[in-house]
Protein backbone atom coordinates (compact mmCIF):
# COMPACT_ATOMS: atom_id res chain seq x y z
CA UNK A 1 0.00 0.00 0.00
CA UNK A 2 1.22 3.50 -0.83
CA UNK A 3 0.28 6.71 0.98
CA UNK A 4 0.60 9.62 -1.44
CA UNK A 5 2.33 12.75 -0.09
CA UNK A 6 2.67 16.35 -1.26
CA UNK A 7 6.42 16.49 -1.80
CA UNK A 8 6.62 20.28 -1.67
CA UNK A 9 5.08 20.22 1.82
CA UNK A 10 7.10 17.17 2.89
CA UNK A 11 10.43 18.03 1.21
CA UNK A 12 12.28 18.31 4.53
CA UNK A 13 11.75 14.58 5.08
CA UNK A 14 13.98 13.97 2.05
CA UNK A 15 16.44 16.83 2.38
CA UNK A 16 17.16 16.13 6.05
CA UNK A 17 18.35 12.61 5.16
CA UNK A 18 20.71 13.59 2.33
CA UNK A 19 23.72 14.15 4.59
CA UNK A 20 23.37 10.55 5.82
CA UNK A 21 22.81 9.25 2.30
CA UNK A 22 19.71 8.18 0.42
CA UNK A 23 19.33 5.94 -2.62
CA UNK A 24 18.83 6.76 -6.28
CA UNK A 25 17.52 3.75 -8.17
CA UNK A 26 17.20 3.26 -11.91
CA UNK A 27 16.28 0.46 -14.27
CA UNK A 28 17.38 -0.20 -17.83
CA UNK A 29 15.94 -3.19 -19.64
CA UNK A 30 15.66 -5.78 -16.86
CA UNK A 31 18.58 -4.54 -14.73
CA UNK A 32 17.81 -2.55 -11.55
CA UNK A 33 20.66 -0.68 -9.90
CA UNK A 34 20.79 1.63 -6.92
CA UNK A 35 23.45 3.96 -5.58
CA UNK A 36 23.92 6.18 -2.55
CA UNK A 37 23.68 9.92 -3.09
CA UNK A 38 24.38 12.74 -0.66
CA UNK A 39 23.64 15.70 -2.91
CA UNK A 40 20.28 16.80 -4.26
CA UNK A 41 17.53 19.33 -3.97
CA UNK A 42 13.78 19.67 -4.34
CA UNK A 43 12.11 22.67 -5.91
CA UNK A 44 10.02 23.97 -8.77
CA UNK A 45 11.22 24.52 -12.31
CA UNK A 46 9.12 24.96 -15.44
CA UNK A 47 6.08 24.95 -13.13
CA UNK A 48 6.80 21.35 -12.05
CA UNK A 49 7.99 19.80 -8.79
CA UNK A 50 11.56 18.67 -9.43
CA UNK A 51 14.36 16.71 -7.84
CA UNK A 52 17.89 17.59 -8.89
CA UNK A 53 20.32 14.70 -8.52
CA UNK A 54 24.08 14.70 -9.04
CA UNK A 55 25.85 11.58 -10.34
CA UNK A 56 29.56 11.31 -11.15
CA UNK A 57 30.37 10.65 -14.81
CA UNK A 58 32.22 7.41 -14.02
CA UNK A 59 29.33 5.74 -12.21
CA UNK A 60 27.57 2.70 -13.64
CA UNK A 61 24.25 4.22 -12.58
CA UNK A 62 24.92 7.20 -14.88
CA UNK A 63 25.15 4.93 -17.91
CA UNK A 64 21.84 3.28 -17.01
CA UNK A 65 20.18 6.60 -16.16
CA UNK A 66 21.18 8.09 -19.50
CA UNK A 67 19.33 5.22 -21.20
CA UNK A 68 16.25 4.93 -18.97
CA UNK A 69 15.63 8.64 -18.23
CA UNK A 70 13.80 7.60 -15.04
CA UNK A 71 14.75 7.05 -11.42
CA UNK A 72 13.32 6.75 -7.96
CA UNK A 73 14.64 8.43 -4.86
CA UNK A 74 14.42 6.10 -1.87
CA UNK A 75 14.52 7.56 1.63
CA UNK A 76 14.32 5.90 5.06
CA UNK A 77 11.60 7.18 7.38
CA UNK A 78 12.36 5.57 10.75
CA UNK A 79 14.48 2.67 9.54
CA UNK A 80 18.15 2.13 10.35
CA UNK A 81 19.62 1.60 6.90
CA UNK A 82 23.27 2.51 7.50
CA UNK A 83 24.42 -0.89 6.21
CA UNK A 84 22.37 -0.49 3.01
CA UNK A 85 23.54 3.09 2.43
CA UNK A 86 27.16 2.11 3.13
CA UNK A 87 27.14 -0.91 0.84
CA UNK A 88 25.35 0.82 -2.04
CA UNK A 89 27.78 3.73 -1.80
CA UNK A 90 30.93 1.61 -2.00
CA UNK A 91 30.04 -1.14 -4.50
CA UNK A 92 29.43 -0.73 -8.23
CA UNK A 93 26.36 -2.16 -9.88
CA UNK A 94 28.64 -3.08 -12.76
CA UNK A 95 30.25 -5.76 -10.58
CA UNK A 96 27.56 -6.41 -7.95
CA UNK A 97 23.82 -7.03 -7.83
CA UNK A 98 23.26 -4.69 -4.89
CA UNK A 99 19.52 -5.38 -4.79
CA UNK A 100 20.11 -9.11 -4.34
CA UNK A 101 23.17 -8.80 -2.11
CA UNK A 102 21.39 -6.43 0.31
CA UNK A 103 18.15 -8.44 0.08
CA UNK A 104 16.14 -5.35 -0.90
CA UNK A 105 12.42 -5.66 -1.63
CA UNK A 106 11.38 -4.02 -4.90
CA UNK A 107 7.88 -2.57 -5.27
CA UNK A 108 6.69 -1.66 -8.80
CA UNK A 109 6.51 2.04 -9.56
CA UNK A 110 3.22 3.68 -10.50
CA UNK A 111 4.32 6.21 -13.11
CA UNK A 112 7.86 4.97 -13.69
CA UNK A 113 9.32 1.70 -14.89
CA UNK A 114 11.66 1.97 -11.90
CA UNK A 115 10.75 0.31 -8.60
CA UNK A 116 10.48 1.68 -5.10
CA UNK A 117 12.40 -0.06 -2.29
CA UNK A 118 10.36 -1.24 0.69
CA UNK A 119 13.25 -0.84 3.16
CA UNK A 120 13.49 2.89 2.27
CA UNK A 121 9.77 3.63 1.98
CA UNK A 122 9.61 7.35 1.16
CA UNK A 123 9.71 7.29 -2.64
CA UNK A 124 9.88 9.90 -5.38
CA UNK A 125 9.22 8.67 -8.91
CA UNK A 126 11.15 10.93 -11.27
CA UNK A 127 11.47 11.49 -15.01
CA UNK A 128 14.59 13.24 -16.30
CA UNK A 129 13.78 16.49 -18.12
CA UNK A 130 17.31 17.83 -18.56
CA UNK A 131 20.88 16.90 -17.74
CA UNK A 132 24.14 18.81 -17.88
CA UNK A 133 27.75 18.17 -16.96
CA UNK A 134 29.12 20.48 -14.32
CA UNK A 135 31.72 22.89 -15.65
CA UNK A 136 34.71 22.37 -13.39
CA UNK A 137 36.34 25.70 -14.30
CA UNK A 138 33.27 27.55 -12.98
CA UNK A 139 33.40 25.86 -9.56
CA UNK A 140 35.32 27.83 -6.87
CA UNK A 141 38.90 26.57 -6.38
CA UNK A 142 38.38 25.51 -2.76
CA UNK A 143 35.41 23.33 -3.78
CA UNK A 144 37.34 21.89 -6.73
CA UNK A 145 40.17 20.92 -4.40
CA UNK A 146 37.80 19.30 -1.90
CA UNK A 147 35.36 17.50 -4.21
CA UNK A 148 37.34 16.99 -7.43
CA UNK A 149 40.96 16.24 -6.45
CA UNK A 150 42.74 15.43 -9.70
CA UNK A 151 45.13 13.05 -7.93
CA UNK A 152 42.33 10.70 -6.85
CA UNK A 153 41.33 8.00 -9.34
CA UNK A 154 37.75 7.80 -10.66
CA UNK A 155 37.18 4.37 -9.14
CA UNK A 156 37.49 5.75 -5.59
CA UNK A 157 34.23 6.18 -3.69
CA UNK A 158 33.73 9.73 -2.42
CA UNK A 159 35.69 12.71 -3.70
CA UNK A 160 37.61 11.96 -6.87
CA UNK A 161 38.59 13.58 -10.15
CA UNK A 162 35.28 12.98 -11.97
CA UNK A 163 32.75 15.76 -12.33
CA UNK A 164 29.05 15.29 -11.66
CA UNK A 165 26.19 15.32 -14.10
CA UNK A 166 23.20 17.31 -12.87
CA UNK A 167 19.88 15.59 -13.60
CA UNK A 168 16.79 17.80 -13.32
CA UNK A 169 13.80 15.48 -13.02
CA UNK A 170 10.06 15.94 -12.74
CA UNK A 171 8.73 14.34 -9.54
CA UNK A 172 5.75 12.54 -11.03
CA UNK A 173 4.68 10.76 -7.84
CA UNK A 174 5.64 10.91 -4.17
CA UNK A 175 4.51 8.41 -1.55
CA UNK A 176 5.42 6.37 1.51
CA UNK A 177 5.14 2.59 1.34
CA UNK A 178 3.25 0.92 4.19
Amino acid sequence: MKKEIDILKESQKVLSKLDQGILLTTKYKEKVNTMTIGWGTIGIEWGLPIFIAFVRTSRYTKKMLDQSKEFTINVPVDQDVKNIIGYCGTHSGKDHDKIKEMNLTLVPGETANVPAIKELPLTLECEVLYSQNQELHKIPAELQKRYYPQVVDSSVSGSNQDIHVMYIAHIKKAYILD
